[in-house]
Parts: C-alpha cells; sequence; structure tokens
C-alpha cells in the first residue's frame, strides 16, 4: 500500500492528506435537519449527518488528493451508530479510491495490540471465511509500550500488504512535556524516530518504507533533524493550517526528491465554508465546495514552498 499512496502522490503531485475529524459544530444546518427529520433527535441522526457531511467533501476534493484520515474518536463520541459512519467513510472513500489514514493512535502489548491491529488492518476468519472490518490501509500507532506494542501492527501488515504512521514528535504544545525530555543526552522523539527507521528497514516498498512516522509541521526545527534520521520513512505531518503550521515550514520534512512526506490538514479543509477567507464565496450550502477551494490554496502553498 505504500507504493500506491506514493504513486498517487506523484501522479496528483499532491503530499496532502485531508482529515475527515467532524464535529456537529461543524455540520451545516441542512445537512443535520434533514438527518433528524429521518431519524429524530438521535445518535443515528448525528451519525447520519457526518456521513453526509464527509461524502460531500469526498465527492468534491477525490480527483485533486491521494487519501482522507478519518480520525477514529471523532465519530466514537456517537456510539454505535457513529463507529458506523466511520466505517462508511472509509468504504466510501475507497469506492473513489483514495488510501485510508485510521486516526486511530492505538497502542497496547501481545494479543490485544494484535487485536487492534486485526480490526483495523487485518482480517478475521470464521468457519474458513476472511472477513474484513474496519479495513483502512494505514494506522496511527502510539508506540509508548516498545516494540510490543507496534510489532503486532507490522506483523499483520505484512500480511495484508498495509502500513503505520508511528506517533514520533506530534504537533500538540504540551507533547515536549515527555518528546523532548533527553535520554542520555538524546531528546527522546530522536531515540524513537531511530526505531522507526529500524523497524522500517524490515519493512520497505520500493523507495519507502511501510513504517511511516508521525511529525508535527509546528516543529521543523525537529523535523529537518527527524527526516536525516529517517531517510526512507513516510513522515505524516498534522498541525498544518489550523493550529499554525504554514507551507514554509515544511521543506525540511521532505528528501531532496521532493517526496517523503505527506501533510495533513482537517478543520481548515472541512470546516473551510466557516472561515472568512471562503464564506463570502461559499454559503454553508456550498460548503463542499469551499473545502475544494480551500484545498486548492494549499496545494499551492505546499507546490510553493517545496518546489513541485
Amino acid at each position: 500500500m505504500i507504493n500506491k499512496l506514493m504513486t498517487e502522490i506523484k501522479k496528483k503531485n499532491a503530499p496532502i492528506v485531508v482529515g475527515l475529524d467532524p464535529n456537529l459544530s461543524m455540520i451545516p444546518e441542512h445537512i443535520m435537519k434533514a438527518a433528524v427529520a429521518e431519524y429524530g433527535k438521535t445518535l443515528d441522526a448525528a451519525a447520519e449527518a457526518v456521513f453526509q457531511f464527509n461524502k460531500a467533501i469526498i465527492d468534491t476534493t477525490y480527483d485533486l488528493i491521494p487519501a482522507v484520515k478519518p480520525q477514529i474518536a471523532m465519530y466514537e463520541q456517537f456510539g454505535v451508530p457513529g463507529v458506523a459512519a466511520f466505517k462508511r467513510t472509509v468504504d466510501y472513500a475507497k469506492s473513489k479510491d483514495l488510501v485510508i489514514i485510521g486516526d486511530v493512535k492505538r497502542g497496547d502489548i501481545g494479543s490485544t495490540s494484535a487485536a487492534y491491529a486485526i480490526g483495523h488492518l487485518g482480517s478475521v476468519e470464521i468457519e474458513g471465511e476472511k472477513l474484513v472490518p474496519f479495513d483502512e490501509d494505514f494506522a496511527t500507532v502510539n508506540p509508548y509500550l516498545g516494540s510490543d506494542g507496534v510489532k503486532p501492527f507490522i506483523d499483520v501488515c505484512k500480511e495484508r500488504n498495509k502500513g503505520i504512521f508511528v506517533l514520533v514528535k506530534t504537533s500538540n504544545p504540551s507533547s515536549g512535556e515527555f518528546q523532548d525530555r533527553l535520554i542520555d543526552g538524546t531528546p527522546l522523539y530522536e531515540i524513537v524516530g531511530e526505531k522507526v527507521r529500524e523497524w522500517g528497514d524490515e519493512f520497505m516498498g520500493d523507495s519507502y518504507s511501510y513504517v511511516g512516522a508521525v511529525v508535527g509541521a509546528t516543529y521543523p526545527e525537529m523535523g529537518e533533524k527527524l527526516r536525516k534520521i529517517m531517510p526512507r520513512t513516510l513522515i505524516l505531518v498534522p498541525g498544518y493550517g489550523a493550529q499554525g503550521g504554514k507551507g514554509s515550514d515544511l521543506k525540511a520534512f521532505f528528501n531532496e526528491d521532493k517526496l517523503g512526506a505527506i501533510v495533513n490538514s482537517s478543520r481548515g479543509i472541512i470546516a473551510a465554508y466557516k472561515n472568512d477567507k471562503y464564506k463570502e464565496r461559499f454559503s454553508s450550502e456550498n460548503f463542499a465546495d469551499a473545502s475544494r477551494a480551500a484545498v486548492e490554496d494549499m496545494l499551492l502553498d505546499i507546490r510553493t514552498a517545496v518546489g513541485l
């Protein structure tokens, strides 16, 4: 799957991923009203509204982007109907030939880690029939429990030609409380980056590893260090847009081949119609067109900064 993702990035000249992280405050009134009219004031209505919102954004952007990244917590908040909306979103995005990065941030050990991996990336065999649960192409993984938590994911990925992105240096302000701590003089995030490279060297695609890394756009100097530590690792870069990252911060995340990073924007794309930059041009009924315009602007910013 890493080869497909790299192919799509090159074909569309678009090293970006749209984060499908909706909450109800983002859903336009006409979508919410339609869902409530059908399902009442229920969790089913919320889940239906979320799916219809996602579907419209996918329909208007899929030709520009290689991948989407649904954040599962934004669906789990609506209980079982929300999890079903997550699966519907994954399936619909796949029907548009998009690569799916499941932002699930799982991390545990042994059989529990394996169960997470099977649920999101693998398959379950029932009386000889192999069934696929969520079927994302990649999943984000928390490495805090060490190799015991990561290797079960890698084992499932090898069976199913899937991949992972390991949290290395996250974009949130308090990430340094742990990630920047010095261990024998070396920041912890660099030690994790070295481990990601080690895991990845054992599971390579044509040019990049199936074991990727998450490094926030809000820390470009650290991104530059990690790029050198992990030269064949695809870096998933959150923090662009709403969190303050911009195109000029991103060049260091890319290799000399102008590949090696895929930049995420969530709120900046899916809630673009609420942004002053777009709301004069696009009404809430045309929210998906605003999202397309925001993708086009993001692409211009990154292509200019990186020299694509």
